[in-house]
């Protein structure tokens, strides 16, 4: 049997079980292998075969795998819930003070609202912006005043 085949097989059965645990530690074993197969098919001796595809495996965990396992884990900042309304722009319905909450519009939802400033009292018709959400209660900036 030639022993290029070999090492295909042994790349070809790492590759089907690295699906299996998706750690990249057997895809970088399966990437030294297909270096073997290569040298045995350019007539390289066995042991400088076992060589070059332990070094390239290294080479692969070393210096691949890191970078690839960071990207994967990174994955997207995708802001769900409440948290996503921070940074949107509302529409106060009821007066806002600190003391006394009011109610404001946030998209099609209407939230219950306190200025971000303590000392703001924000009139009913103003554009505000939502800073952060605790609980149930928005809390919002002017971001104009309204026009009289």
């Amino acid at each position: 049997m030639n022993v290029g085949l070999l090492w295909l097989g042994i790349a070809v059965a790492l590759g089907a079980l690295e699906m299996l645990t998706t750690g990249l530690v057997l895809a970088m074993l399966a990437g030294g292998a297909l270096v073997s197969m290569i040298a045995a098919f350019m007539g390289a001796s066995v042991s400088f075969q076992i060589v070059i595809g332990l070094a390239v495996a290294i080479a692969l965990l070393a210096l691949v795998r890191p970078p690839m396992i960071r990207r994967l884990h990174a994955g997207p900042t995708l802001m769900t819930g409440a948290q996503a309304l921070i940074g949107k722009r509302a529409l106060v319905l009821e007066p806002l003070t600190h003391a006394a909450p009011g109610r404001v519009r946030i998209g099609g939802d209407v939230w219950t609202a306190q200025p971000f400033d303590e000392d703001d009292q924000i009139e009913a018709g103003i554009q505000v912006d939502v800073v952060s959400i605790k609980g149930a209660t928005a809390y919002v900036l002017r971001i104009q005043q309204k026009e009289s």
